[in-house]
Order: C-alpha cells, then structure tokens, then sequence
C-alpha cells in the first residue's frame, strides 16, 4: 500500500466514524478516545507491575499465594496512585470498551468514561 492510498484509506475510516458529526465536535470525541487508550494503557502496565509484584515471595507486596485474592489487591486503587498512574475502573478499560464497540449501547457507555477515571483517589 503506497503512502497516498493509506493515506485515502485513513480519512474515508474518519469520515465513516465521523458520519454526520460536525468536525469541530469530532475532534473532542477522537481527543478523548487518544486520552482514554493512553491512560488505560498506562493502567494495564502498572496492573501488570504490580501483579509480578503480588506474586513474588520476595516483594514488600507480597501477602497471599491465593490468586483469588491477589486478583482481588490488583483493585486497590493505592497501587496506582503512589505510581501517578490514572486509576481506571473495570467498565472503562480500553479492551471492555473495545469489546464492546460494536454494541449499539457504546455511545453511554462513553460518557461515564472520563467521571469514572480518577488520579489518585
């Protein structure tokens, strides 16, 4: 695919997503989607962090070898904030709202995304 046809290939994607949306609204909705893959992004690397961290005998974090409950710490929004990380509750996460794009409910779900995602609370 040559520059100019993924290029075309590119802006007939945002006209489709865009459908009658005024441009000037749609660049706050894709703003928003850019801020939420980021912060989410951020979310899942530091989830991962401290679950190696949960596990491991040697680790400070370390408390329980029942995953149930180290699933269950991987929820304390501590370990997120003392990162300066975003916490993000479950419903949305990227990849639940990825999993969800093709509902025809996706639009609600949308507005409880940036009241729901808190720094350090």
């Amino acid at each position: 695919m040559t520059s100019q046809e993924m290029n075309k290939t590119l802006w007939e994607a945002a006209d489709k997503l865009r459908a009658q949306m005024d441009a000037a609204e749609y660049k706050h909705l894709v703003l928003g989607l850019i801020f939420l893959k980021y912060v989410s992004d951020s979310f899942d690397e530091r989830r991962l962090e401290v679950a190696k961290l949960l596990a491991d005998p040697a680790s400070d974090l370390f408390f329980t070898d029942d995953p149930a409950e180290q699933a269950k710490a991987l929820e304390d929004r501590d370990y997120y904030s003392s990162a300066n990380v975003f916490w993000v509750p479950q419903e949305a996460r990227w990849e639940t709202l990825r999993n969800q794009a093709k509902q025809p409910t996706i639009d609600r779900h949308g507005e409880t995304v940036p009241s729901s995602s808190e720094p350090g609370r």
